[in-house]
């Protein structure tokens, strides 16, 4: 039997992340289009500079060879699995908070995004999306003549 504490408050902060989601991304330069089908989803951070932009997940658990990153038509999907720790109590209660199963995040990329240069790397439980700018989009100085 699995317990999990019923906390009200976790549906309506749940709510307000849905909320900021589908208002922030208009404005944002990668749009997020993750479903909710999935067992669970991993918090995610993007940053932008003048040169890259950074997808970083927290991906605790979850082997290297089990994460899937893909590229196709302008969307980049992180895709995987975190297996479940199979142990048995006889005598007394367990509880389990952390999710396990299947999670998927997908993120439209804007034109500025270079889809043939994009890196991947897990390190400490956190997964890092590097993806270039292309060099048309970057900013350039131009000479002004008299």
């Amino acid at each position: 039997m699995n317990l999990r504490l019923y906390e009200p408050t976790n549906l309506l902060g749940q709510l307000h992340q849905d909320l900021s989601r589908i208002f922030d991304a208009p404005w944002s330069g990668l749009a997020d289009l993750s479903t909710a089908d999935t067992s669970w989803s991993p918090p995610v951070d993007i940053k932008e500079d003048n040169d890259h932009y950074y997808i970083k997940a927290d991906v605790p658990g979850v082997d290297p060879k089990d994460i899937e990153v893909t590229l196709e038509r302008g969307v980049l999907t992180i895709s995987g699995s975190r297996q479940s720790e199979s142990k048995e109590e006889r005598n007394g209660y367990r509880r389990v908070e952390r999710f396990h199963g299947r999670f998927t995040r997908a993120f439209a990329l804007p034109d500025t995004a270079d889809a043939d240069k994009v890196d991947a790397k897990v390190k400490d439980g956190v997964l890092e999306v590097v993806i270039n700018k292309k060099e048309s989009s970057k900013p350039r100085r131009i000479a002004v003549r008299s």
